[in-house]
């Protein structure tokens, strides 16, 4: 499953849209005209555009201003011809090599809306590097600073290309950067910024400016659009703090049931203490950690997030018997994970024992890893561990509709809750599927 979400964050929708372009116009599956690439072209930049300032995406609207500047600059220094000498060469080299660097920046930077603070500095960077472009292409310039063309490799090597070498490191570090940041965040702006280098790279390659060229500028312009639909789909149907499935996703997913099928609902023991006790950044670690476990859980089952501490789990297909080995596994994993926290503000200002007081008092357990002190303005590190109740229900003759299967998981969950936590009850069985409790778990 984390192949599969990985495969998914990379490829959808930029890679399979940029893959789409490539075969309409390298395969010869689409014959383009200029016109036709023009309109393209402004479309995809007036959609970027509009997207980025409706949702208030100051990367996006400084990349494709970025793309924009570049493509008319190149066009522009070179009358709408062929890159081949003078200030189109000079300007083509430099903005070879500039735009991967702003592509990484843009990755590297944090999205801060549109406020004036947040797109100075960008505004200002773009025009430092027209005002550089501006200056090096002055009329009668025949070649532009020698570090831009400086062959570090045999020319023999790269007879494909008419991108400086120079160039192609800093598109090859910029490809490796963005897809890092893809591969450990699998957010769909990364992948937007991604799949639009690489759109970028086969723009400047097919010459720039002609029609091949305008087509993929436009597409790169597409892709940094698509990326904002995409990540808006993802804050739909996505929990942000856990990224499992929300609320949302999880009725449409009832909806799509069809029997047989069972239905799993999770929920933290104790989350309230965890909160009242540590703060609610440690609540958000717990969620966090418990929602990790879940979401590798096994028998086909997807994990959501429905609310506060509580989880589903759809296991479409399967009878509750076939479930049950799979939610212990899930429940013993959890019941066995521990998660270092620092102490919190909230808890530093306690006076001296009330932190103990109040665990005893609630049932939550604390393994010390390290000598701990109660000294005002220091930390102190504990090893925390959580456990979960989990009550499971199929269809049955008096619960047809998924909503009466989980009532009848919520009330097997509150069985499991009431005869003691960290236990599984299933919605046949009054009895605890799981007898043994340890007297040093929350």
């Amino acid at each position: 499953m984390a192949s599969k979400g990985i495969l998914k964050s990379l490829f959808v929708p930029g890679g399979i849209l940029l893959l789409a372009v490539v075969l309409l116009l390298s395969g010869g599956l689409l014959s383009i005209t200029v016109a036709a690439a023009n309109f393209y072209y402004y479309a995809a930049f007036a959609a970027g555009i509009l997207l980025a300032w409706r949702f208030h995406s100051s990367r996006v609207l400084f990349a494709i201003i970025m793309l924009m500047l570049s493509q008319r600059a190149i066009e522009f220094f070179s009358a709408g011809r062929p890159v081949s000498t003078g200030p189109g060469s000079i300007a083509f080299e430099a903005i070879a090599f500039l735009l991967p660097l702003n592509f990484i920046t843009i990755s590297l930077v944090r999205e801060r809306g549109l406020g004036i603070p947040a797109i100075t500095p960008r505004l200002l960077l773009l025009f430092l590097e027209s005002v550089f472009v501006a200056v090096i292409c002055r009329p009668g310039e025949t070649t532009g600073p020698v570090i831009l063309h400086t062959a570090f490799l045999n020319r023999s090597l790269f007879p494909w290309t008419n991108i400086p070498q120079l160039a192609l490191l800093a598109f090859a570090v910029a490809f490796v950067v963005l897809l890092v940041r893809l591969l450990l965040y699998r957010k769909p702006l990364e992948s937007g910024l991604l799949w639009s280098l690489v759109a970028t790279f086969l723009g400047m390659q097919a010459n720039a400016v002609d029609r091949i060229a305008t087509a993929y500028w436009g597409t790169a312009a597409l892709l940094l659009a698509a990326s904002i639909i995409e990540n808006t789909y993802v804050l739909a149907y996505h929990d942000e703090l856990t990224s499992l499935p929300a609320r949302r996703a999880f009725n449409e997913a009832l909806l799509r049931l069809e029997a047989p099928y069972s239905i799993a609902v999770v929920d933290i023991d104790h989350f309230k203490s965890f909160n009242d006790t540590y703060g609610h950044d440690t609540g958000d670690q717990v969620l966090c950690m418990v929602a990790t476990r879940l979401a590798r859980v096994n028998g086909g089952g997807q994990a959501f997030r429905v609310g506060g501490e509580e989880f589903s789990i759809l296991f479409p297909g399967k009878f509750m018997k076939e479930v049950v080995p799979h939610l212990e596994s899930l429940r013993t994993v959890i019941e066995e994970s521990r998660f270092r926290v620092r102490s919190t503000p909230e808890r530093r200002s306690a006076p001296r024992g009330a932190g103990r007081r109040t665990d005893d008092k609630k049932n939550i357990t604390r393994r010390k890893s390290t000598h701990l002190r109660n000294v005002p303005g220091e930390s102190s590190a504990s090893d925390l561990s959580v456990t979960v109740s989990i009550g499971v229900a199929e269809p049955s003759p008096k619960a047809r509709e998924a909503e009466q299967v989980i009532q009848s998981a919520d009330k097997a969950l509150y069985r499991a809750k009431k005869a003691g936590r960290n236990r599984i009850e299933t919605a046949s069985e009054s009895r605890s599927r799981t007898p043994r409790l340890k007297s040093n778990i929350a």
